[in-house]
């Protein structure tokens, strides 16, 4: 079941077109400059892996990936990708990236078990990106160094647009607020909905980095669930932005420094995922045989999305939506590609 808001009086402020030549500007000045910023290569990636290879995001850790098998590789069982966090560390050894250099691409994925609403669709298009450290890396004043450096790249993109769309107003606040989720808990004590907790802080400050997501927090719940085998849950964090067209939220970027042998072994036996050893990635990572590395997502159409101020995801990606809802929005004005 779809869950949609119309906010009121909305309208599409752009049309098709327009929306298209924007977003090129967008995708364009955003992965030239955060190349840049954090010493990035592009390279291609996958779409899809084999199951026995333990590459594939495994998400929330109930999400059920797109299986099919080959008919002419002896019927092995391929899954379409969720995300590419697991396979850009392992492309990182087989390109021979050095210390302090990385890696983004172009990541594509369908993820059957989303439920299509204002932000989500079946399609996730964003950039991957990965980056080798040292040992010595491993800590939050790094964490926090990387995504200073990320939020400076969208707020030059703010800037930018603001030349090129007339009587725009930049979106994003002078600085991003760092926040941990069992900080964010004891702020808002009175508030059981971890995303509305997220919503209020977002509003407050305009734009946070909300840390250490995945492990459990004082009240016994978790803020949310993270996969146990590629950020470390101490070592993580979300970007943030206050929507203010949908008075809401925005999670643009997930991203972490990634578990090292120690925190990977810790992580599988708390979340009884001790099995996953059997697999290729997670034997090469035991061994010491993988790079130490700090990667993340940053969602395209989400980006797009926030700075153009479109209600829905489907104003800038091309994605499949149930008659109703597509029929829904259109009653309403809004118009999905």
């Amino acid at each position: 079941m779809t869950q949609v808001i119309f906010p009121d009086g909305y309208k599409s402020n752009k049309d098709l077109y327009t929306t298209q030549l924007l977003i090129k500007e967008i995708k364009d000045y955003f992965q030239i400059n955060l190349a840049n910023n954090l010493n990035l290569k592009r390279v291609s990636a996958p779409l899809f892996v084999s199951i026995e290879s333990g590459l594939n995001d495994n998400l929330n850790g109930h999400e059920g990936p797109v299986v099919f098998d080959v008919p002419n590789a002896d019927k092995e069982e391929l899954e379409i990708v969720h995300s590419l966090a697991k396979w850009k560390r392992y492309a990182l050894k087989k390109y021979d990236f050095k210390v302090h250099e990385g890696l983004y691409t172009d990541m594509n994925a369908i993820r059957r078990c989303e439920v299509p609403d204002n932000t989500h669709s079946f399609y996730v298009d964003q950039w991957d990106w990965e980056l080798i450290i040292n040992k010595e890396d491993r800590n939050e004043v790094y964490l926090k160094e990387i995504v200073e450096v990320i939020y400076r790249t969208l707020k030059s993109l703010d800037e930018y647009l603001s030349t090129l769309i007339p009587d725009r107003h930049k979106l994003l606040k002078d600085q991003i607020t760092f926040i941990t989720t069992e900080e964010l808990l004891q702020k808002y004590p009175e508030i059981e909905d971890a995303t509305e907790r997220e919503r209020l802080a977002a509003k407050e400050y305009g734009a946070i980095f909300l840390m250490q997501i995945g492990g459990k927090l004082s009240n016994g719940q978790k803020h949310d669930n993270r996969a146990p085998d590629y950020d470390d849950w101490l070592l993580n964090g979300d970007i943030i932005v206050y929507n203010p067209v949908l008075d809401d939220q925005l999670e643009l970027s997930s991203m972490g420094i990634r578990v090292d042998p120690h925190r990977l072994n810790e992580q599988l036996k708390l979340s009884n995922n001790l099995e996953r050893l059997k697999y290729e990635y997670h034997r090469m990572l035991i061994e010491g045989k993988l790079p130490l590395t700090v990667g993340g997502g940053i969602g395209q159409s989400r980006l797009c999305m926030f700075f153009l101020q479109k209600a829905h995801i489907g104003e800038v990606q091309v994605s499949y939506w149930p008659d109703q809802h597509r029929k829904a929005l259109e009653n309403k004005g809004i118009y999905l590609l």
